[in-house]
């Protein structure tokens, strides 16, 4: 950006003023002229100058005077004395008195336009040195502004937040976070991280962070366990100014009432399950013996509404065993004796209970298994998953289609394939498929009944025993679950 220089021209002289405007215009500077003090002042206050050439000698108003208000009003305005030889030492006391320089008539065109120069360089300078003071001022003022209000609302937050520099240092905590750690008084600024979260869980999340080349947008959600609390911590990177990462940022909420609230829940459900439990078992029994007509002679009417009761009842049961399952695996109790385990004994024996099932469906049901070593299983889980898949295969296959269920030794590892040639499962809800009471809502499935758990027990089951479970799948051709459990060792 062109600035042009504004000087003041001060002189009673006419051919002075006319001679300095002339040479001055010419190289690009602005020029105004006053021909006494009074002038002077006047345009001081009306144009922006930047530079005054002052001659001493003056009718009314003296060049000394004048040089004394614009040292009063204006201090940074560079102000030449214009003097003739015999009134150097004259232009001298005025330079003790705050004028920058002087220059002596008749003018030197190359000193008097080196004088110039310096001083409009010199304003020049410290214009630019006061705007970037200024503009210094300004976003000091913007920064501590900004600090305040994101101090205000760090403070404010009900949550947790702990900033830590990649020493893992907590440099920046607020008020909640003292609250949930239970600590009491200042902290001092840095602090080790174990001072204040004593969790290697976290701990190691946040060394990982710092440690590895996380994605920049990448977050760490978990759920922590501190003294009687329970914490769910959500950690990311703090990035600096050139995008690396100079320490980690966690947000912390505390969980503790909503954890009780589920416990709660799940002892409520567990306690109305076994109190259905119980009598539903009995009422079956009872109308096992009326139907075995134990008590009496039945009709052909009789024996089916007795028959469909029987099959309401059981319903009722898997959907109670279900809720229970869900119970034991939520509370990480579902799986709990792991034994050397022949997986071709259990899926032959759900196979053989299944046929019947299949043969009534026009289904054909088949079994394989081959270089199958053991698997460190509970075999009371592993059967659950063989009879979840295979019945779900049955009852999504239409009339005359097939299940296949195939076991190979892979190396260290057992694959376990439940095929069929049912309807298949559309591509955009196969991610959900294992969540809890999710069921695909298609016309050709609404005959099926069922809870929605029987695929979130089975994943919860294979995740249990390390092992992991995959479906392939294509609309109107049918599904494969694959399964891949670790050989015993």
């Amino acid at each position: 950006m062109n600035y042009k220089t504004h000087i003041l021209v001060v002189d009673d002289e006419k051919v002075v003023r006319d001679g300095c405007s002339k040479v001055l215009t010419g190289r690009g500077y602005e020029v105004y002229t006053a021909e006494n003090g009074e002038q002077a002042i006047y345009m001081l206050k009306d144009k922006n100058i930047d530079l005054i050439l002052l001659d001493l000698k003056m009718p009314g108003m003296s060049g000394e005077e004048l040089l004394e208000i614009v040292v009063n009003k204006y201090p940074d305005l560079p102000v030449i004395i214009i003097t003739g030889h015999g009134t150097v030492d004259t232009a001298v006391e005025c330079m003790k008195k705050g004028a920058y320089d002087f220059i002596t008539k008749p003018f030197q065109i190359d000193q008097f336009l080196l004088t110039i120069s310096r001083a409009a360089e010199k304003r020049r300078l410290e214009k630019q040195a006061r705007q970037l003071e200024e503009e210094r001022s300004k976003n000091l003022y913007d920064l501590s502004l900004e600090k305040s209000r994101l101090k205000t609302i760090i403070n404010c937050m009900a949550n947790g937040v702990m900033v830590t520099n990649r020493a893992l240092e907590v440099v920046l905590h607020n008020p909640a976070l003292m609250r949930m750690m239970e600590i009491k008084g200042e902290l001092e600024s840095p602090i080790p991280i174990n001072k204040v979260i004593n969790n290697e869980t976290l701990i190691h999340t946040l060394k990982g962070i710092i440690d590895t080349n996380v994605k920049k947008n990448e977050a760490f959600s978990q759920e922590l366990s501190i003294g009687n609390k329970y914490i769910r911590a959500i950690s990311a990177a703090a990035l600096g100014p050139d995008n690396n990462i100079v320490g980690t940022v966690t947000v912390l909420e505390d969980i503790t009432p909503f954890k009780r609230l589920d416990e709660m829940k799940t002892d409520f459900i567990n306690m109305v399950v076994h109190e259905l439990r119980s009598p539903l078992v009995a009422i079956r029994q009872m109308n096992s013996v009326l139907l075995e007509e134990l008590a009496g002679p039945l009709n052909e009417k009789q024996k089916d509404f007795v028959n469909r009761e029987i099959s309401r009842i059981d319903e009722l049961l898997n959907l109670i065993n279900d809720l229970l399952d869900v119970a034991k695996i939520e509370a990480g109790r579902y799986v709990q004796h792991l034994v050397p385990t022949d997986i071709c004994k259990i899926v032959e024996k759900v196979v053989s209970l299944m046929q019947e099932r299949a043969r009534n469906q026009g289904i054909d049901l088949l079994y394989s298994c081959e270089n199958v070593g053991l698997v460190s299983a509970d075999p009371e889980s592993i059967e659950e998953v063989f009879n979840n898949l295979i019945s779900n295969a049955i009852n999504y296959s239409p009339d005359g289609g097939k299940v296949v269920v195939l076991v190979k030794g892979r190396g260290e590892y057992i694959e376990i394939k439940v095929s069929d040639t049912g309807i298949g499962i559309p591509r955009e809800e196969i991610p959900k498929i294992f969540d809890k009471f999710y069921r695909v809502k298609d016309s050709k499935t609404r005959r099926v009944t069922g809870t929605g758990l029987g695929l979130y027990i089975v994943k919860n089951i294979i995740d249990a025993h390390k092992g992991s479970i995959n479906v392939e799948s294509e609309v109107g051709k049918g599904t494969t679950f694959v399964i891949f459990l670790p050989m015993a060792k």
